[in-house]
């Protein structure tokens, strides 16, 4: 079968299409045929030793897929011919950038027939996230700003907190195309971060009060940012692992209005049954079109290189996928 390799660490060229065997089925477990896997930005930054920590070498990359079920190993009671998503990142598993995956019968989750592929694997790692951040705090009657508001996570909470009750949303993103899309989907406000005043544009949108909660995926200096912005008790919920700087003096006005920086890390809070149920609600939210999910670009595998060059642009809107 075809698989994605890295041998070694560079660019999107290091990515490689190589042959190898395919899997073997162990007691308990299934083998899908891929239909879909998903590309994630924290991909790249392994790919480039860029993340929180370094992979081993070689990498297979890939830690979310969706497919059909071609054979079972023994015990395995998924029958064959099901539509399944694999969370592969939450069993410790990847290699999900290939023509077929095996994995335990146990991760696997139904995936409805009204769900295509593509939007079953943008619902596993990015969906999870903003199900989560969206259910962090109490929202009725708050602010709240989204960050990268027309990306996987962004998109898809803005409508989730929309649903949770929030009162006013402002969403913030970088083109005018985004900021409609943004609009579409919920968002009361767009803001255009490209704008050097785009802090003063926020603060005048709350009548100087800032918002109460701030989501922030992105990092770097948008999440400094974000933390100016908060209103007296807000709170930041920051999940760019590895990449979030704050000044000291950011702090010390933090502590002053207190406030408070929620750090978000997925995999602490999915235990197994968690994780179905969250999946099978995130499913049952699209497949009745309460939900809208965004998919940006299908590669086929052998332009991966292509989808991680795409992903770095930060021109996406949605989910980028891999369809072997």
């Amino acid at each position: 079968m075809k698989a994605v390799r890295v041998g070694r660490f560079g660019g999107p060229d290091v990515l490689e299409v190589v042959e190898i065997p395919t899997p073997a089925l162990a007691d308990r477990q299934i083998l899908v045929r891929v239909e879909a896997a998903g590309v994630n930005f924290f991909e790249a930054l392994m790919r480039q030793d860029r993340y929180a920590v370094t992979p081993e070498l070689p990498l297979m990359p890939g830690v979310e897929v969706a497919g059909v079920v071609e054979a079972a190993g023994r015990g395995a009671e998924t029958a064959l011919g099901t539509r399944v998503a694999i969370p592969l990142f939450a069993v410790g598993g990847s290699g999900g950038y290939a023509e077929y995956v095996t994995a335990d019968t146990a991760a696997a989750v139904s995936v409805p027939d009204e769900v295509p592929s593509e939007v079953a694997v943008a619902l596993l790692i990015q969906g999870l996230t903003a199900l989560h951040a969206a259910r962090r705090y109490p929202l009725g009657g708050k602010t709240v700003l989204v960050t990268a508001a027309a990306g996987g996570v962004g998109s898809l909470l803005i409508q989730l907190l929309k649903l949770a009750g929030a009162a006013r949303i402002i969403a913030t993103t970088s083109t005018s195309r985004k900021l409609e899309l943004a609009r579409s989907l919920g968002a009361d406000i767009a803001v255009n971060y490209t704008d050097n005043h785009w802090r003063d544009a926020v603060t005048d949108a709350t009548d100087g009060r800032g918002v109460d909660i701030a989501y922030d995926f992105v990092g770097g200096t948008v999440a400094a940012d974000c933390l100016k912005l908060l209103g007296p008790g807000g709170f930041l919920v920051a999940g760019a692992l590895g990449r979030m700087a704050f000044s000291h003096e950011d702090l010390e006005n933090m502590a002053a209005q207190n406030q408070s920086i929620n750090g978000f890390a997925l995999l602490p809070l999915l235990t197994s049954d968690i994780l179905r149920a969250d999946l099978i609600h995130l499913f049952e939210l699209s497949s009745t079109r309460r939900l809208k999910v965004l998919i940006d670009k299908a590669y086929p595998l052998n332009e991966v290189a292509e989808a991680h060059r795409r992903i770095e642009s930060r021109l996406s809107s949605g989910k980028i996928v891999l369809t072997p």
